[in-house]
């Protein structure tokens, strides 16, 4: 069963913190949702490089491919619902909204999230 986003694409009165994060640093804001993702942490930087490398070369990129990639890994981990062509038109509308709903869906998502390690104890009996 598919879940729904916890906050919309333009939510950031749902969250003040991260909107007024991603408003000030956005690429601060996706680096700590890459990290969040357990993915590097300097993965949005391909958004900000590649453009200007790409077009330096002729090749036009209108698509973030770091936004776009973990938009569709944060959606598949969580069970929510949408498609390819949704991620790729939310991300090329509004990357800054499209990084802010994301770090705002992890916060959700993760709030209640604890691992514990624990070690096998001895009882002294052999």
């Amino acid at each position: 069963m598919a879940a729904n986003w916890n906050t919309g694409l333009f939510g950031c009165c749902d969250d003040i913190k991260s909107c007024c994060y991603g408003f000030w640093c956005c690429p601060c804001l996706a680096c700590t949702v890459a990290g969040m993702s357990e993915e590097n942490r300097c993965l949005p930087l391909c958004d900000i490089c590649s453009p200007a490398v790409l077009s330096a070369f002729g090749i036009p990129l209108f698509v973030p491919p770091a936004a776009l990639g973990l938009r569709v890994g944060v959606r598949r981990t969580y069970g929510i619902q949408g498609s390819i062509c949704k991620d790729i038109a939310t991300s090329c509308v509004c990357m800054w909204c499209t990084w802010c709903q994301m770090h705002r869906e992890l916060k959700i998502r993760k709030q209640g999230t604890h691992v514990v390690n624990m070690q096998p104890t001895s009882t002294g009996k052999n």
